[in-house]
């Protein structure tokens, strides 16, 4: 039977010698099912920095902003995305509020440590010099590092702390959990006065109330003369979710994929009316909705993947990406209102066409129509990227442009959302990459990408509206090692295409680079070069042929010379 995530937790703060407690630590291990396996438990400590009146303001602001703001960040996002985006924005606003100030002692800045444990990975945000311990297998393991810096003699301050710099440099680290795995959490006030000995001998003392454990380490803290506020807390991992691959396959399979489709056939209230593609893995048809006569798309299941829990996990996937994204330039997922006996699932109905239709359609090139479909397109792959999810198959196929204009990415099949890969699962998940023709080489040297990879098929995709052929033609996809791929040459628009201005090639040229750091960071660069003059690429564009391609200068010299020397030769012989 599958577990939940559960925990023993145990805390302690004490102001000790000081006049004001300005530690601030806190919990929250959600109740709701679907919130824990999204998202996870989260433990938090701040430790106020004395030297600011508001330290106890900004220890608060931390662990509160933490606990409040993780919570509401995307549940496509990965841990790590998303507790580095709330500490930033903590950050920002405690650097603001010390600005209003004017004055080092009126600040608002502390020390942070956070954990979240998700699934069965703990993730560990760091800033300071607060501690995060593990202690497995009668072992006690430091897993921060304090970020002091020490000075000549015995002096020492503190490197690094949320809200002293604009710039924050968040420590990250995250690591498979156990069973009976604790972890200890303190301020400086704990562990500058007891030995990382002491605390192993109280973790190993077999205390099962664990806020007993932290007030005797807080009061031992204060027995060995801590000057400081003392605060600490312990986590232990009682039950851990596990799930076997036949308990997997049953939550899966809980639908069964539905019967034979034709024209006629009602399914749930939806009224097929034809088959517009079928695949080998999918079946898509126009549907009509019965209660609303609102024409639909209900995209299905194949049946030779019945058996799959993979494929079935994806093609759920599908729908749950869908339900996600909110763009005009991303196909839209309805929620149904009646009762689903069957697996699929219901999309907008496009009128319009693909983009691989629209090419062949066209006779010449139009780059203002062009540059308004990657316009379009970028807004919509940017709707995957601030999820934290890559397409991973865009292509002339997967994009579609309506009767009015409007363009729309379609098909999640190959989609990779980053909050999934931090939950465990017993099903072999196994990456899907897009058409060959358009994947970026990375995927295929390392097996990962980045949103630069959808970046490249993307520039690959504007080549191809503009020329009708590839940036490496078909070459490309009999490259498997990063050997070939950096033997691989690019084709500039030229060779196919005339009148094009060389800065839209040099442009395209830098999207569909072999090495993703060569392309843009961002897709807006590509989308405003595309549109006016890059002023480098101006600056290239009028550099000699011998400096900017030494080799396609010195061929075309030697072709001169042959053709001069057959010229010479036909003379001389008359």
């Amino acid at each position: 039977m599958t577990e939940k995530l559960k925990f023993k937790v145990g805390l302690c703060s004490d102001k000790g010698l000081k006049e004001e407690n300005q530690d601030s630590l806190a919990h929250f291990i959600p109740e709701n099912l679907n919130l824990l396996n999204g998202k996870g438990a989260a433990f938090a400590l701040a430790d106020g920095v004395s030297s600011s009146v508001e330290a106890k303001q900004a220890s608060q602001a931390c662990v509160t902003g933490f606990m409040e703001d993780y919570f509401s960040t995307p549940d496509s996002w990965s841990v790590k995305k998303s507790g580095g985006k709330v500490l930033t924005a903590i950050n920002n606003w405690l650097y603001s509020q010390s600005n209003q100030f004017h004055s080092v002692d009126r600040g608002l800045a502390s020390t942070f440590c956070g954990l979240v444990i998700k699934s069965t990975t703990a993730h560990l945000f760091h800033v300071g010099d607060s501690r995060i311990y593990l202690f497995r297998d009668n072992n006690l393991e430091q897993l921060t590092t304090d970020h002091r810096i020490h000075l000549p003699g015995e002096q020492e301050y503190l490197g690094r702390a949320m809200g002293i710099d604009y710039r924050l440099d968040i420590d990250y680290k995250s690591l498979a959990v156990e069973v009976g795995d604790i972890f200890f959490i303190s301020t400086d006030g704990v562990h500058d006065y007891l030995s990382d000995k002491k605390i192993l001998a109280e973790l190993k003392s077999k205390e099962d109330d664990l806020t007993t454990l932290c007030e005797r380490l807080v009061a031992q803290s204060l027995e060995n003369g801590s000057l400081d506020n003392i605060s600490c807390q312990a986590i232990k991992i009682t039950e851990l979710p596990s799930q076997d691959r036949d308990e997997a396959y049953s939550q899966l399979t809980k639908l069964p994929f539905p019967p034979e489709l034709y024209e006629g056939v009602t399914l749930d209230g939806y009224r097929v009316t034809r088959e517009l593609h079928a695949s080998s893995t999918s079946q898509l048809y126009l549907a009509v909705d019965t209660d609303t006569n609102e024409k639909v798309v209900l995209k299905t299941p194949s049946i030779n993947f019945e058996d799959d829990p993979a494929y079935i996990e994806r093609f759920q996937m599908e729908e749950w990406i869908g339900r996600r994204i909110d763009s005009p330039h991303v196909i839209r997922t309805i929620e149904q209102a009646r009762p689903r006996l069957f697996l699929y699932y219901v999309m907008e109905y496009i009128e319009g066409k693909t983009l691989e239709q629209w090419m062949a359609d066209q006779t010449e090139p139009d780059l203002t129509v062009i540059r308004n479909i990657v316009s379009q397109a970028v807004s919509g792959l940017r709707a995957f990227h601030r999820l934290d999810m890559l397409h991973q198959d865009i292509k002339p196929g997967n994009i579609m442009i309506t009767e009015e204009g409007l363009v729309k990415i379609v098909d999640f099949g190959s989609t990779k959302i980053a909050g999934m890969a931090d939950v465990s699962t017993p099903v072999e998940r196994k990456e899907l990459l897009g058409t060959k023709h358009y994947t970026a080489p990375e995927y295929l040297i390392h097996g990962a990408g980045t949103t630069q990879s959808d970046l490249f098929a993307l520039g690959c995709v504007t080549y191809e509206m503009i020329t009708g052929k590839l940036p490496y033609g078909t070459a490309i996809a009999n490259a498997t090692t990063e050997t070939a791929f950096k033997k691989l040459k690019y084709n500039p628009i030229s060779r196919h295409v005339s009148n094009i201005p060389d800065w839209i090639d040099l442009a395209l040229q830098k999207a569909v680079s072999i090495e993703p750091i060569n392309r843009y960071e961002k897709m807006s660069e590509l989308e405003s070069d595309l549109r006016k003059p890059n002023p480098d690429f101006l600056k290239e564009s009028s550099r000699p042929l011998l400096e900017r391609n030494p080799l396609a200068f010195w061929k075309f010299i030697s072709a001169l010379l042959f053709t001069a020397n057959l010229i010479l030769l036909y003379i001389f012989t008359q």
